[in-house]
């Protein structure tokens, strides 16, 4: 009579359902233990989306000073020569050489820069810094106009002895800056009158041409009073950012051409400015994403401290699991999804924190604060590594417990 080799029989495996539903009955059990647990969790995911969101508010922020004064500008000026030598200078003919020669460039306009002084009443007189620019130079300088207008073509061909003035100029000769629209200032006897108020973009706090005593001509009637084609500064504005760089060297050999070899003209732009700002805000970006993942740290070693104490209260439990059947690599996996429950719980939490605070300021104000979806897929991920990472331990333990010492632990 045959006989069948007897199959042998395999205790049941639970399943992945099976597991993460016992770890979330056992979430629920402890309700308060691990939701002080997840606390921490909470604290360093939303820190790591605040982080990135302050970080590309503050790169943002830089960006936008530095553009605001000009991306595309392109400023050419004299330094100096060989020594002995008679100043070779740059010359309105230079602007328009360039300007034939270099493609690429949208609008330019020399600076002829004027002291003079005029009275402001009481027998009292006022430093003025008047320049001569071209219509172009409110378009270059990217200059806010506050009232009134800018000279134009027009005022310009016609040498209209008119200006714009300086908006704390305004405000403090006349009190509000459509006041000032209208007055007349003489310059050197000649009578000019005030079309219109302007400002900088961005306050360079007395660092540029544009102070706050400042009034500026058309350039054809600054002539008037230099009688020479000489300039102090030629300012250039490229079509697009991308075309300042080729530009700004073709710029610098076309006006070289020009003059003797020994003569220093420096021609700059923005654009280190631009990389210096963001590698800047970069690197303040990364030091604080270190500070939040020493958070995240804090937090997983909660985690593990708590699972620890799990362990030990549930020694019992275990024994029985182990007695019935189950696997050490079950029990592993069931601390370890307790484990990782808590920071996913914990970093969904953070998340939604960490997004309502950026989205309540573009709803509720006009600050258009950039988000970063990237950031809570990133913080969801490295919640649920940290939970990996620091319930091994705890899950290791449990574990390699001996069955029998288990059942009768008291």
């Amino acid at each position: 009579m045959a006989t069948t080799a007897a199959t042998p029989r395999h205790p049941p495996k639970l399943v992945l359902g099976e597991t993460f539903s016992l770890a979330y009955d056992t979430f629920c059990a402890n309700k308060v233990r691990f939701s002080l647990t997840a606390l921490g969790m909470v604290i360093g995911t939303a820190s790591l989306i605040l982080v990135v969101t302050i970080g590309m508010t503050g790169k943002q922020y830089i960006l936008n000073l530095i553009q605001a004064i000009g991306a595309n500008m392109i400023d050419a000026e004299y330094k100096g020569g060989g020594e002995g030598t008679t100043p070779d200078r740059l010359t309105v003919d230079d602007m328009y050489a360039v300007l034939q020669r270099v493609p690429g460039i949208v609008a330019a306009s020399p600076v002829v820069p004027l002291d003079n002084r005029i009275p402001i009443g009481n027998g009292k007189e006022r430093d003025l810094r008047v320049l001569g620019v071209l219509p172009e130079y409110n378009k270059v300088r990217n200059l806010v106009i506050v009232s009134g207008r800018f000279f134009d073509a027009e005022d310009e061909q016609a040498r209209n002895k008119v200006g714009v003035i300086q908006q704390k100029l305004a405000e403090q000769l006349y009190g509000s800056v459509d006041a000032a629209v209208g007055k007349e200032v003489k310059l050197s006897g000649l009578p000019f009158t005030i079309i219109g108020t302007f400002r900088e973009s961005v306050d360079t706090f007395g660092q540029s041409e544009v102070t706050d005593n400042t009034m500026a001509i058309p350039y054809s009637v600054s002539r008037y009073f230099t009688n020479t084609p000489f300039v102090q500064q030629i300012y250039f504005s490229a079509a697009d950012p991308s075309m300042v760089i080729p530009v700004t060297d073709q710029i610098r050999e076309v006006i070289r051409s020009r003059h003797r070899p020994e003569s220093n003209y420096v021609v700059q732009n923005l654009t280190a400015l631009l990389s210096v700002a963001e590698r800047t805000a970069n690197a303040l970006t990364m030091v604080l994403l270190l500070i939040a993942a020493v958070t995240l740290l804090v937090g997983g070693i909660g985690i593990m401290n708590i699972m620890l104490a799990t362990v030990t209260s549930r020694i019992h439990e275990i024994g029985i699991r182990k007695a019935i059947g189950a696997t050490n690599a079950e029990i592993r996996f069931q601390f370890l999804s307790e484990a990782v429950l808590i920071s996913l719980f914990g970093g969904l939490g953070g998340v939604v924190i960490g997004l309502a605070l950026p989205f309540s300021v573009r709803f509720l104000t006009d600050y258009r604060i950039p988000i970063s979806g990237l950031s809570a897929i990133v913080a969801i991920l490295v919640s649920g590594v940290v939970g990996i990472l620091f319930g091994t331990v705890p899950a290791a333990r449990a574990a390699k417990m001996d069955p029998v010492e288990s059942l009768r632990y008291e």
